[in-house]
């Protein structure tokens, strides 16, 4: 498991955006955090990264966001507002876990505690983000099936 200190958001959005330029079509990005932890700014940089000129915003009351124009299609969901299996099953998310582009999915704890394995998944990067103080985060990641 790789570790990396942000020292501000700049660095979080540097890190998405150096991840979107190695990206291959087919990654699952798999976010858990705090609120604020800086998720969301970690998929602007990686849309950035991807060559997305659209403006990148949490997708917390659709669910999906979809952006294309780049180098590969980015899908970003948020299952924040998903709380049980009958929820997450129903929203039919499950072709995003082998995404023609690349997913990032914001919350994705939710979606494992609801029973979805990984090996329903490609290729994954698991992501955990956590508050230090104000301006640092700790982001661990962890690449399988690739």
């Amino acid at each position: 498991m790789a570790e990396i200190i942000s020292h501000s958001p700049a660095e979080t959005e540097a890190l998405g955006e150096n991840w979107g330029r190695a990206a291959l079509r087919g990654l699952v990005i798999a976010l858990s955090g705090d609120l604020g932890a800086g998720k969301t700014q970690l998929v602007k940089g990686l849309a950035r990264g991807l060559g997305v000129t659209s403006r990148v915003h949490s997708p917390t009351f659709t669910l999906v966001n979809e952006y294309g124009g780049g180098r590969l299609r980015l899908f970003h969901l948020d299952l924040y507002r998903l709380e049980t299996r009958e929820q997450i099953r129903g929203a039919g998310l499950e072709d995003y876990l082998r995404p023609d582009g690349v997913a990032v999915i914001e919350w994705a704890e939710r979606w494992t505690e609801c029973g979805v394995r990984n090996a329903e998944c490609g290729m994954t990067r698991r992501v955990k983000i956590e508050v230090l103080n104000e301006t640092e985060r700790r982001i661990t990641y962890e690449d399988s099936g690739v």
